[in-house]
């Protein structure tokens, strides 16, 4: 069919130019190779196509009314390329984009205003979940994760600084027990679960060389940090969320914070994706528009 649709076309080419030596130097191509691109669609066709003398190339009757019925079709497949390139060139158009909600809050909505404003010809359709996702089979343009659960054969794009994890709890909780100092006096206290999607997350601990693991356990298991803290608020018992998450609840004493010295820093979120070849500008907009640096740090 390839083969076909390029001797249609360069048919329609020397049709036009009513010149094998124009339309060669058109396509940039031979006169020969023009020539016998022609002779096999004649003998594929059993029809002779265009008329040739030394002076001229005229259509036969039936290279007319094939170019006729040909001309349309060609103009509609040339719209079509012209249309599927500008999706590389012009921003426009739908990017599927995976996240989890912690994602969506901290690194997306931060900045949706100036680039919906930036880039009004491009609409994100924002998929939420709890743990790493296929983006292939997914169907997904692109996803934003933690840096520590990115695929090594992804381009990824950091998009926040080092984050830092935060161990919770109200002060009516706190009332009636003793704060933690080390990981392991979590056993001994209500944990709020954060399921992701291998399972509930183990509470992982860093000081100096020192590293603990728990397996916590409470009264709650949930798929959302946001969910997390409204439990820490309530009292139901000590949860884990991202340190900005929580920052202003702790400054307004809603919240206090435990165990700081063992929450070393994590990678951040970074925008991930199959490949950078051929990378469509509606990506490219909005990798530009989250991507971190120092300088907008700084702002």
């Amino acid at each position: 069919m390839t083969n076909e649709l390029n001797e249609l076309a360069t048919f329609a080419i020397v049709a036009s130019e009513r010149s094998f030596t124009r339309a060669a130097i058109r396509l940039g191509v031979s006169q020969s190779a023009l020539s016998h691109t022609i002779r096999r669609l004649e003998q594929r066709l059993e029809l002779q196509l265009l008329a040739r003398t030394t002076k001229s190339v005229a259509p036969t009757a039936a290279g007319a009314a094939l170019l006729e019925d040909l001309s349309p079709a060609l103009e509609q497949i040339r719209h079509a390329l012209d249309k599927a390139r500008s999706v590389r060139q012009r921003p426009e158009g739908r990017l599927r984009i995976v996240m989890s909600r912690s994602a969506a809050v901290m690194v997306l909505l931060p900045r949706l205003r100036a680039f919906a404003e930036s880039y009004p010809d491009i609409v994100l359709d924002v998929v939420t979940v709890t743990g790493p996702v296929d983006l292939v089979a997914g169907e997904f343009d692109a996803g934003i994760q933690l840096g520590e659960y990115i695929q090594k054969d992804m381009i990824a794009v950091r998009l926040t600084p080092e984050l830092r994890l935060a161990v919770v709890g109200s002060p009516s909780y706190f009332a009636s027990r003793s704060i933690p100092k080390k990981p392991k006096d979590l056993n001994d206290h209500r944990c709020i679960t954060l399921r992701l999607a291998g399972g509930p997350y183990r509470w992982e601990f860093q000081q100096g060389r020192k590293s603990v693991t728990i397996n916590v356990n409470g009264p709650l298991i949930i798929d959302d940090t946001h969910l997390v803290i409204q439990a820490a608020l309530a009292g139901v018992g000590v949860g884990l969320a991202y340190e900005e998450q929580v920052a202003e609840y702790v400054a307004k004493r809603r919240l206090v914070r435990v165990l700081e010295d063992w929450t070393p820093p994590i990678p951040g979120f970074f925008m991930y994706y199959p490949s950078r070849r051929h990378q469509p500008a509606t990506l490219s907009a909005l990798v530009n528009a989250l991507r971190f640096s120092e300088q907008k740090s700084a702002r």
